[in-house]
Parts: C-alpha cells; structure tokens; sequence
C-alpha cells in the first residue's frame, strides 16, 4: 500500500534483500542486439539516423581533438533515453529518476573533465575562471562565481534529469488517483488527459536525454 506520494518511486522488488527494481537500467540492453542479426527495420534505421545526427553535432562541439569522444556520450544518451522511456511502461521502475543514478553519471564525468583540465591544461583552465574583459576589481568575485558554478555542474545536471522525470510521474500518479472517485464523463475527460501527458512525458524523456548529454559535452569541451 502507498504510505505517501513518492513511495512509487521506491524499489519494491528484492531477492535476499537484494533490490531487483534497478535492474531496469539494464532492460535497454536487450533491444540494442537485435539491430545485429534481424532485418533493417524503420526503427533501426530511425535509431541509426539519430545517433549518426548526435555524433555529427558532438564533433563540432568537442573539436577535432576528441573524435572518439563521441562514442562515449552517444553512450550516454542511449543510456539515459532508454530508461526514461522504460519508465513510462507500467510497473517498470524507473531508475532515472533517482538522484542515486544520476549523480552516479554526472559525478565521475565531471571529475574526469576537472583532472584533466587541471594537470594538462593548467593555464587553460585558470582563464576560463575569469571572463574575458571582466575589470580589475571584480575579477576576485567573477573567480568566486565561475568557481561556484563550476562546482555545482554536476549537481544541476544530476537534479535537472531526476526533477523532470519526477514531475511528470508524480502529475500521472495524481491524475490517476482521482480516477475511482470521478463520473463516467469526467473519466473520459481523465483519459484523454493521461494520453496527452504520456505523449508529452515521451517528450520530456527525449529532450532530457539530450540536454543532459550536450550539457556534459560542452563541459568537456570547455578543457580543450
């Protein structure tokens, strides 16, 4: 029984208290080896379009330094899109809405691209901390600032994917709660309302995905 509202967010399924919800994350990796062995369907091409656009668009933003690169945030993206779209199905947990997972992708990127910077591009990174024609006397605060929000990038990236996975699960979890007490006529009404939401939730978890990927790849950039 659901104590609270966001007790649906809580993994609920455990072998020898071993919780089996997170699980989920990996359901995205039975899909990717059928484009291996079946036939080209439209939605292998589709997938095989998109990536090929997300590689084209992270090599311009990363350079011509880093070309492999890309493999690994097209990674990412195919990552994080298959669980949002997993967690729209029911009773599929979903994980991308748990700041345990998007910290854990945030976290060690952000620390890779700050080691990186620091040991190979010292002066580099010492420059971006202050921006270009910033007069003397706010220079010490502009440092302060960009010192700050350096720090929170992992943060906001990590809050910004759970926040909007949340939202939209918890104005589907309210809607439907309110079901058993509406009329007929006001059911069809909160049907046609669930079905917007999901197409716009289906939305959402697109635009996540690739927000947060390019996010990550203009701070990668930024070391260069």
């Amino acid at each position: 029984m659901m104590t609270n509202l966001f007790s649906v967010f809580d993994p609920t399924s455990s072998v020898f208290h071993l919780p089996l919800n997170w699980l989920s994350t990996f359901l995205g990796i039975l899909f990717l080896p059928m484009i291996f062995w079946a036939m080209p369907s439209r939605w292998s091409l589709l997938w095989n379009k998109t990536l090929l656009t997300l590689h084209n668009e992270f090599k311009t933003l990363l350079g011509t330094t880093h070309l492999g690169a890309t493999i690994m945030f097209i990674s990412l993206f195919s990552l994080i899109v298959f669980n949002n779209f997993l967690g729209l199905l029911p009773y599929v947990f979903t994980s991308s809405s748990h700041l345990t997972m998007t910290l854990a992708l945030a976290l060690p990127l952000w620390i890779a691209f700050m080691l990186f910077g620091w040991i190979n591009r010292t002066q580099h990174m010492f420059a971006h901390l202050v921006p270009q024609g910033t007069p003397g006397p706010l220079m010490p605060f502009m440092v302060l600032i960009e010192t700050i929000s350096n720090v929170i990038r992992p943060g906001t990236l990590a809050v910004r994917l759970a926040a909007n996975m949340i939202a939209g699960h918890l104005l589907l979890t309210l809607l439907g709660s309110t079901g058993p007490s509406l009329s007929t006529s006001l059911i069809s009404l909160l049907l046609i309302a669930q079905i917007l939401l999901l197409i716009l939730e289906a939305a959402v978890a697109i635009i996540q995905s690739y927000v947060f990927t390019v996010l990550s790849t203009l701070y990668a950039s930024e070391v260069n």
